[in-house]
């Protein structure tokens, strides 16, 4: 099957789906509104990739979302895409439209840092496998973005490049470890963006900042030419503004790469044609022991009022119960392992919380390292009876709204596999199933409130239309942080 969308079926896609009205300024469009904009020549992309550039010269210093922008390389992309759109030439939805990339995605001749002094040098000689699809799908490629230092973290906070500000209180984290992907789209600097997620680490942050956060199924996105922190937990996913913009994002990205060992291969759905299926009869399963115990009042009553709004839309809501999520030392030894050879060499150009985590990993030994492993794919097999009752699972995204950056600094760092900020996260990426989280209410005091969305194996389009569907319920995702 081929992996790009064909320009037709690409074309009925968009046109089925109805963008709403658009707002004055481009840089606040949904990528889908940007690209029916681009498609009917209302916009060019080098309109459009100035607009961003523009919006970054201006907001990035509050923000610091990236630490580098692909300034002219994406001018000369924009000009490019401009000229094959007037000789009639359309690459799909993503034609014209710029998209960051989280900064441990390799990128031919421009620096892929992880945001460490480790790799502040580091210059890939060749695109990761997302990133050559990203380009042959069109899109524009306007820069690196800043994130928890190795994805090994949560706040991304410890980077060399300076802490990420949420766009909706710079005093607060943006989340991680794909903070600046997150803060990004939120604050318009780009219209998606391609983050990984080893527990949480594009979901959680996409709750922290108000947006649409996906992280596909295990396999489903090949991370060759991705820095890894844990090969077996590793996911790569899209960070944009809608369940809508996610579904033409992913489907770019997504399909089978014979040079990556852990790649599915697996038919490729047309996600963006699904959005409009039937979300009537499917039944829901909201997972309450566990993933609401401790949490923050706000964010359960926003979770609650969120759920009726779900049972509104489905056949049923019933509550079930997941395993609670174990405590593998997998992501602990495969980060050891990669790292080792740095560490060993130059411990010290590591962020002291990096340093702590990637020591902790040194003390795994073989024997609970291959225990691991087996209980990892034993859970796996066992996913699919999760849903013999239920077609999806919903639950709140986070326990808890964002920490301060300040009290990011002063905590201790959590041991692998324990940080509470990932707690209703984690147990996913262990599964290795499809999730996504979707604005869904504000605390008082204006910080924004995710709802995860799980399915089985391979129903990124089950999970994305229910997505769509709450999207289409409610206004929360239409929210703008004041920041200018």
């Amino acid at each position: 099957m081929s992996l790009m969308v064909s320009r037709r079926e690409a074309l009925a896609a968009l046109l089925a789906m109805p963008a709403g009205a658009l707002p004055a300024s481009p840089t606040d469009w949904t990528l889908q509104q940007a690209s029916e904009q681009v498609r009917k020549g209302k916009i060019s992309p080098v309109e459009l990739t100035r607009a961003c550039l523009e919006r970054i010269e201006r907001l990035n210093p509050q923000l610091n979302a990236f630490i580098t922008v692909m300034a002219d390389q994406a001018r000369a992309q924009a000009g490019q895409l401009e000229a094959e759109g007037r000789a009639g030439k359309w690459r799909g939805p993503l034609h014209g439209i710029p998209i960051g990339l989280k900064d441990l995605i390799d990128t031919e001749g421009v620096k892929t840092t992880c945001a460490s002094a480790v790799f502040a040098n580091r210059v890939p000689a060749e695109d990761a496998e997302v990133v050559r699809r990203l380009k042959r799908a069109g899109a524009v490629l306007i820069g690196k973005q800043n994130m928890h230092e190795f994805a090994y973290g949560g706040t991304s906070v410890p980077s060399h490049y300076g802490a990420v500000h949420n766009p909706w209180n710079p005093d607060r984290i943006a989340g991680g470890s794909s903070g600046g992907p997150a803060a990004a789209v939120a604050a318009g600097l780009c219209f998606g963006a391609l983050g990984s997620d080893t527990a949480g680490s594009i979901r959680q942050p996409a709750a922290y900042c108000g947006i649409t956060g996906l992280k596909p199924t295990y396999g489903r996105v090949s991370t060759r030419g991705v820095v890894p922190l844990s090969w077996s937990l590793d996911h790569i996913g899209p960070l944009c503004r809608t369940a809508t913009d996610a579904a033409l994002l992913v489907e770019a990205i997504a399909g089978y790469d014979p040079l990556e060992p852990t790649s599915v291969d697996w038919p490729v759905e047309r996600y963006s044609a699904m959005m409009h299926a039937k979300t009537a009869t499917l039944r829901v399963g909201v997972a309450r022991r566990f993933f609401f115990e401790q949490i923050d009042p706000e964010v359960e009553a926003a979770a609650n009022a969120a759920i009726d709004v779900v049972r509104k839309m489905t056949a049923e809501v019933r509550e079930v119960e997941l395993p609670s999520t174990p405590v593998l030392p997998i992501v602990a030894a495969e980060a050891y392992a990669f790292h080792a050879p740095y560490f060993t060499k130059s411990p010290d150009l590591y962020q002291p919380e990096t340093r702590e985590r990637v020591k902790q990993g040194a003390t795994v030994t073989t024997v609970a390292y291959v225990e691991a492993r087996r209980e990892l794919d034993r859970l796996r097999r066992a996913a699919g009876s999760l849903f013999s009752t239920v077609d999806v699972v919903i639950t709140p995204t986070t326990p808890t709204p964002p920490i301060t950056i300040e009290e990011a600094r002063q905590r201790k760092a959590p041991p692998p596999g324990t940080d509470p900020l990932a707690r209703n996260t984690r147990l996913f990426n262990v599964l290795g199933l499809p999730a996504i989280s979707v604005p869904c209410g504000f605390t008082r005091s204006g910080l924004p409130i995710g709802l995860h969305i799980a399915g089985p194996r391979f129903a990124e389009g089950r999970v994305l239309a229910v997505a769509h569907d709450y999207q289409q319920a409610t206004d929360w995702h239409t929210r703008r942080p004041a920041i200018a």
